[in-house]
């Protein structure tokens, strides 16, 4: 393939390849730290930029604050007492299970602007801390998928489909500005 090309040619392919490839890779990388930042703030990023989230809250108000969503869905699904007596432990556990994730999450992007901000690039613990948070999002996912499947179990078919209707609203007023 390279027979007829000039000695130095070979050597330009390659740098253009891997300067081409490190561009790809750290666009990449962006794309997957803002898709972590997204996740580690809540969703939506609006809602919860401007209040606060979770995060800034103390544990009695993140309970008054779970309560009060909880109420206004169990009016949405027409929930029974029982049902309402097994979601909330089930919604309430996922979020204390999580909150800890959240937080690693957010002290992560912190170490990633530091290692990037650096001097020099140690690509040993972007790599490390690349892992870490794909271990995390992956400990997130299956806690979420738990608790989804725990609370769908509870659920009649009428109260799952009123839910997934009222994601979709939600999705397409909010998600769907972002372009999600």
């Amino acid at each position: 393939m390279f027979e007829n090309k000039e000695p130095n040619e070979q050597p330009s392919r390659r740098r253009r390849f891997f300067k081409r490839a490190a561009i790809g890779t750290v666009i990449a990388g962006l794309a997957a730290g803002i898709g972590l930042n997204a996740f580690a703030r809540g969703g939506d990023y609006a809602r919860w930029h401007r209040g606060g989230g979770f995060m800034s809250m103390d544990p009695a108000q993140m309970e008054q604050r779970l309560d009060r969503m909880l109420k206004h869905l169990y009016i949405e699904i027409d929930a029974t007492q029982e049902q309402q007596a097994r979601l909330e432990p089930i919604v309430k556990q996922a979020v204390g299970d999580l909150m800890p994730l959240r937080q690693s999450m957010r002290e992560a992007r912190k170490r990633a602007v530091e290692l990037l901000a650096g001097e020099s690039v140690d690509r040993t613990a972007i790599e490390a801390l690349r892992a870490e948070q794909m271990q995390l999002a992956d400990r997130a996912s299956k806690r979420i998928t738990q608790a989804l499947a725990d609370a769908a179990e509870v659920l009649t078919p009428e109260q799952k489909k009123a839910i997934a209707e009222r994601v979709q609203r939600r999705h397409a007023r909010f998600g769907g500005a972002r372009g999600g």
